[in-house]
């Protein structure tokens, strides 16, 4: 982390937990502040209805829950974080999201990879934005019981 001003952590395993541990070590350990950490919908149990449940059912309680421990982890960190929480993912070639806060009820059932790539370049180029937050993103009127592409 030498001559960085930003760390993007786009992480995934069932150690996320300590993976989240070890960037926030070694972030304090060369005094880099600012964190944008990928996460998943649901570790605040904010995504609501039938959504919802199929979320929970997909996903399942300990994945959750071990995906929240590092969101808690970047959270209680001292640094100057966001976390992004994206709905489930597509590859469309496109670039339309909406965000949400973290006592927000999630909205939507999808996002575009490139969607979430577009809101970290966006950050990244103004980096004081959304310090401390924990961002949803889905792609607008994708209301659902489930993404269109599991129906």
């Amino acid at each position: 982390m030498t001559n960085v001003s930003i760390v993007y952590a786009n992480l995934s395993g069932a150690n996320i937990e300590l993976q989240a541990k070890a960037v926030v070590a070694a972030m304090k350990a060369m005094k880099v502040k600012r964190l944008i950490w990928i996460s998943t919908l649901g570790i605040y149990d904010e995504v609501p209805g039938a959504f919802g449940e199929f979320n929970n059912k997909m996903l399942g309680n300990s994945y959750l829950s071990t995906y929240a421990a590092a969101a808690k982890i970047i959270e209680d960190s001292g640094l100057e974080f966001t976390i992004i929480r994206p709905a489930w993912m597509t590859n469309k070639d496109e670039v339309d999201y909406e965000l949400t806060h973290r006592h927000d009820a999630f909205k939507g059932t999808e996002i575009s990879r490139k969607s979430i790539a577009a809101e970290v370049v966006r950050l990244i180029q103004s980096p004081t934005d959304s310090i401390g937050d924990s961002l949803g993103i889905n792609k607008p009127n994708t209301d659902g019981d489930r993404p269109e592409w599991e129906m």
